[in-house]
């Protein structure tokens, strides 16, 4: 399957007052660009995160948001320290033995001491067993939706390969008319011109150059390197570099035909070709 740079995952995990929330995005880049937003909290977390991007993604710039969210709904155990509690009561004796008559700690005074509410929150190593799961279920759904935009991609493509094949065999057939319609042309011109040189010279000077007009060749590669693409499409895996490479190849032979045309509808089909090849490339340059 072709697989688009371009794809968008988010997963959460479920940890009673927090969720585990895993955000991935990824465009295209020449090659694996990864950029990471982490909070502390979960910073322990970024080698393995990172180690698993690497192995299933080939291309693309990742964006990795990886964060804890607080469930406002979810109501916090108010658990007293006790250990705390003892020894503020034993502090709080001892004051009022050297100084009966100070007043005793209201229950606010209490509460607001530091580290007398226990913390509930949790440490990483709680959440831990849950990251592996994430990231898994994450990179699925990230590349389940890298390959859904792949197949638009290649549709595409396909759709520009066969209006290319459409103007190749409009005017291949063609070719050989117009050559020697051109060469009728030019020795019309060069006898008109230099009335001195004899027929077989005129003949050969017109056969040299229509040889160089002639477009065969080009028409030729231009259908090799369409067989080319479709068959790289079929194939999948990482295909863009190489449909890149031929977007190129597909450019050159367009614009050959277009210096070496010979007729106004032939200069059409040379835009017209390189008008379907650079909407190739700019879809190319989104395939992983």
């Amino acid at each position: 399957m072709i697989h688009s740079m371009t794809g968008f995952a988010v997963e959460t995990r479920d940890l009673g007052s927090v969720a585990l929330h895993l955000e991935l995005r990824s465009v295209n880049s020449r090659y694996l660009d990864l950029g990471f937003r982490i909070v502390e909290d979960l910073r322990q977390a970024e080698p393995v995160l990172r180690e698993a991007l690497t192995a299933r993604l080939g291309r693309g710039k990742v964006e990795c948001r990886f964060n804890l969210q607080v469930k406002d709904n979810v109501p916090r155990e108010l658990a007293i320290n006790t250990n705390v509690l003892n020894r503020l009561k034993i502090a709080q004796a001892a004051v009022q033995t050297e100084l009966p008559g100070a007043a005793g700690l209201s229950v606010a005074e209490v509460l607001r001491w530091p580290g007398i509410l226990a913390d509930d929150s949790l440490t990483f190593e709680q959440i831990q067993p849950e990251i592996p799961g994430l990231i898994h279920a994450a990179l699925d759904q990230l590349l389940a939706s890298r390959r859904r935009e792949g197949e638009k991609l290649a549709d595409m493509i396909r759709g520009r390969i066969a209006h290319m094949r459409t103007l190749v065999a409009t005017v291949q057939p063609r070719v050989p008319a117009l050559v020697a319609e051109y060469q009728e042309k030019l020795a019309t011109r060069l006898r008109d011109a230099a009335a001195t040189l004899d027929d077989d010279r005129i003949r050969l000077e017109v056969g040299l150059f229509a040889q160089r007009v002639d477009v065969a060749e080009e028409l030729s590669r231009l259908s090799t390197h369409l067989d080319e693409v479709e068959r790289i499409l079929k194939a999948g895996g990482s295909a863009g570099k190489r449909l890149d490479f031929l977007m190129q190849e597909l450019n050159r032979e367009a614009n050959t035909l277009g210096s070496k045309a010979m007729a106004a509808d032939m200069t059409a089909v040379a835009v017209e070709l390189k008008l379907a090849i650079e909407q190739m490339r700019e879809q190319v340059q989104n395939i992983e």
